[in-house]
């Protein structure tokens, strides 16, 4: 009995993963983006239920960073929806080289595409980063 009990529950568990797509999602990749003499690289990390979190590095030897994340950041769905960020934690404002992380409120429907812009003073267009999720 025991052995029919537990064949059982492995084929619901195997028509269940295989009808959510087979395999958990891949993980996003780093995305970098240089201009104006300052590189930003972001690198997402696995979407969570509480939170989305994008570690976000920037590097210049020409200029002090005083981007505020909190102010300049927007992760944009797929709907075009817009979310600000809840929070930024990292370095402060200030020198040429900093790095944190920048989280926001899960997006709810899960969208197909996510894309965070981070727009930066004196540049004519914000940063783009794009992944696609589905």
């Amino acid at each position: 009995m025991r052995s029919r009990l537990s064949t059982w529950l492995l084929s619901i568990v195997v028509t269940v993963f295989a009808a959510s797509g087979g395999a958990a999602a891949p993980p996003l990749s780093t995305q970098t983006s240089s201009q104006s003499g300052v590189t930003v690289k972001v690198t997402p990390r696995p979407l969570a239920a509480g939170t989305w979190e994008f570690e976000v590095v920037f590097d210049t030897h020409s200029q002090e960073l005083t981007d505020d994340l909190e102010k300049t950041a927007v992760l944009v769905s797929d709907a075009r929806a817009s979310h600000t960020p809840l929070k930024w934690q990292g370095d402060p404002p200030g020198g040429h080289h900093r790095k944190g992380v920048v989280q926001f409120k899960p997006v709810s429907p899960m969208p197909a595409a996510i894309e965070l812009q981070i727009k930066r003073n004196g540049e004519p267009a914000p940063r783009s980063f794009r992944w696609q999720l589905k």
